[in-house]
């Protein structure tokens, strides 16, 4: 199994982190991806065959840490672009709201 587990929806309160400016100040790490829960159920396939996926976003997946769970927010396509690529890591920028 790639993910921890496959969600449909924010679970966690509202953030107020919109754009990939807000994003900024979150200092990235890495993650395991066998640690994510996701919050989408499905993927546009062009976002992850495009070349330039990240080229207008944030270079890092965006996940916010709940009651001690990790969500993936935004980066479903980084993510499985490191599992087809068979990295377990991945790096994005952790919001903790525990």
């Amino acid at each position: 199994m790639i993910f921890k587990a496959v969600g449909d929806g924010r679970p966690y309160p509202d953030h107020g982190l919109e754009t990939a400016r807000d994003w900024a100040d979150v200092p990235p790490r890495l993650v395991r991806l066998e640690e994510l829960v996701t919050t989408k159920r499905n993927l546009d396939l062009s976002a992850l065959l495009s070349e330039d996926s990240t080229f207008y976003g944030d270079l890092f997946a965006h996940v916010v840490q709940w009651e001690g769970t990790l969500y993936l927010e935004d980066g479903l396509h980084r993510a499985l672009r490191a599992a087809l690529q068979q990295r377990r890591v991945l790096h994005a920028r952790v919001l903790v709201l525990d």
